[in-house]
């Protein structure tokens, strides 16, 4: 595997030694809009492998993207490898159908040393839920971003990750009760520790989450990109753009349905994607928003 390679996938230009919070904001900015959060292996009938040398492959060499397993071992391998005092963490990912967060550790995130100061890095989960700076990891403080507000708290020994979102402007009527769209304000991400893990802690919930009939993952195809300002995400035939505070306090969320020739078009044309395997796109019932 070759760092130049990963950096060239991303766009980035290589940091050399200058191991600071800018390069790292940099490199993290660079991934989330070169790599997309997707589980389409799944909906093609293929793995997702948790193999390093096989997420290299997939992601860098054939330009797709991944869940965060995939995306997050990678962003773990790369900023290790040019010098990043890092340690992968696991999550317990909220759900809000059911109000609580999963018993399953189901979530890599990583977290980064800087002379002193940790912060938290995450390239996984997607859609409007992404973090595009790194978090420091400081008790109660709000962060704002251009996603929404972050805020990190710690209770005993485990943290818990929040944001406070906007207001969402949806311009077509017939979308305006969709199952996809988030209807909190304050929105419960995941909690953790700072307990140091491995991938193969992880190895389980990998074949569980794509196995599982009630796994969201199963349930639901889904490819999430992060742009300048915004975000894209196609959720089964769905595609959704989101456009962060495109007025005061207020996001701007569009709907297009597709067919299964536009989806294969905007694969490409949107994520860079091109599936070697036959998409058979799917929305299911487990909830999963955008």
């Amino acid at each position: 595997m070759d760092i130049e390679a990963y950096f060239e996938r991303i766009g980035y230009k290589s940091p050399g030694n200058k191991l600071d919070l800018g390069t790292l904001t940099d490199i993290l900015q660079h991934h989330i809009r070169a790599i997309p959060f997707e589980n389409l292996n799944i909906h093609c009938g293929q793995y997702m492998d948790l193999g390093l040398e096989a997420i290299f492959d997939q992601i860098v060499r054939r330009n797709r993207g991944g869940w965060c397993l995939q995306v997050n071992q990678l962003l773990y391998w790369a900023l290790t490898t040019v010098g990043f005092d890092t340690t992968m963490l696991g999550g317990y990912v909220y759900s809000t159908p059911t109000s609580k967060y999963s018993n399953d550790m189901i979530h890599v995130l990583l977290q980064v040393t800087i002379d002193g100061r940790n912060y938290i890095a995450d390239a996984g989960f997607g859609r409007s839920y992404q973090m595009w700076q790194p978090l420091e990891l400081i008790s109660g403080k709000d962060q704002p971003q251009v996603p929404c507000i972050f805020r990190l708290t710690e209770e005993t020994g485990t943290w818990y990750l929040d944001q406070i979102r906007r207001k969402q402007y949806i311009p077509h009527q017939e979308f305006l009760n969709s199952d996809l769209l988030e209807k909190n304000k304050y929105r419960k991400i995941y909690s953790f520790t700072l307990e140091p893990r491995t991938i193969k802690d992880f190895a389980f919930v990998n074949e569980i989450l794509q196995t599982s009939p009630k796994s969201v993952f199963t349930s639901k195809s889904f490819c999430s990109l992060q742009t300048p300002d915004g975000v894209h995400c196609l959720v089964g035939f769905t595609l959704t753009s989101r456009k962060f505070n495109y007025e005061d306090n207020m996001d701007l969320v569009t709907f297009k349905t597709l067919n299964e020739e536009e989806i294969k078009e905007e694969l490409k044309n949107i994520f860079n994607i091109s599936l070697e395997g036959k998409l058979v796109p799917k929305h299911g019932d487990r909830f999963f928003t955008i």
